[in-house]
């Protein structure tokens, strides 16, 4: 288990050697994480899937489990819309049934 990078950590903080498998994980994305506890045997854990920060902010879930969105078009230039217009994108709506799935996907639902 132990390789070159291992070796010239051999006294340093448990902490970097800690984040030196979590850091190599990431770039592998279904290789376990190998912990370092001390007293403890190695124990090997998935790592979690991270929700996109961009999709969390602009969608929310109904009771139903459909998806929310807003209307593009309503934050400026709103001089030259008609009154209806803006009316009508103040409203929430509703995600399309095609892109729901990767709207999922991207807020963990999947």
């Amino acid at each position: 288990m132990h390789n070159g990078a291992d070796a010239e950590l051999e006294g340093v903080c448990p902490i970097v050697h800690y984040s030196l498998y979590i850091v190599q994980s990431f770039f592998v994305p279904l290789r376990p994480v190998y912990l370092i506890v001390a007293g403890d045997p190695v124990k090997s854990i998935m790592p979690k899937q991270k929700t996109n920060s961009a999709a969390k902010k602009r969608f929310k879930l109904t009771g139903t489990g459909k998806i929310k969105r807003k209307h593009a078009f309503h934050s400026h230039i709103l001089t030259k819309k008609t009154t209806k217009q803006k009316r009508n994108l103040a409203h929430s709506s509703t995600v399309h049934v095609s892109n729901e799935p990767r709207i999922k996907a991207l807020l963990g639902l999947s």
